[in-house]
């Protein structure tokens, strides 16, 4: 039977490995600009994109995702503030840090949260854009692990908590 404890010690093992990749500078140089562009900038550019590219066809899908990124926002704040969990980093001296955290708690994963979520919600109006923004997310949610800024369970978390957002908007009535 898995304990609560020894899945907690395989997850800070999986920490210290995937950490262990910034050492190499090409790598930590990778996976620190996937982290700025997942900060906000890559969807806004996206969405700045699509306005420009399809002017008035791209008002709903960008309003739409807007919106899941306010409602993504507020619940992973909401949450952090209740499970106060201590970043990897500050809780394991052997776990680097080598980007700098937007926030103070590691519970759930924002990046991750808002990836899927606007990975979803794009790919909803332009499938096209699933090719491109799936390995994206996936590299936006490996990068939290591996700077030392997440565990696995808060990127897994934020992963589901992005998807049930993104579906959930899709179930509303315009």
């Amino acid at each position: 039977m898995l304990s609560l404890e020894r899945l907690a010690r395989w997850e800070v093992q999986v920490c210290i490995r995937f950490n262990r990749i910034c050492r190499r500078v090409s790598w930590r140089l990778l996976f620190r600009c996937v982290s700025v562009l997942g900060d906000g900038i890559a969807w806004y550019a996206l969405m700045a994109f699509l306005l420009l590219r399809d002017r008035d066809a791209a008002v709903v899908p960008v309003l739409h995702m807007a919106g899941v990124g306010l409602v993504c926002t507020a619940g992973y704040k909401w949450l952090k503030a209740r499970t106060v969990r201590p970043r990897p980093y500050q809780a394991h001296a052997v776990i680097e840090h080598f980007a700098a955290p937007l926030d103070r708690f590691s519970f759930p994963s924002g990046h991750t949260l808002h990836a899927v979520a606007f990975t979803m919600v794009a790919s909803g109006y332009y499938p096209s854009l699933a090719w491109l923004l799936l390995p994206f997310s996936l590299l936006i949610a490996a990068s939290r692990v591996v700077l030392g800024l997440h565990y696995p369970s808060d990127v897994l978390a934020g992963a589901i908590l992005g998807a049930l957002i993104a579906l959930w908007s899709f179930a509303l009535p315009l």
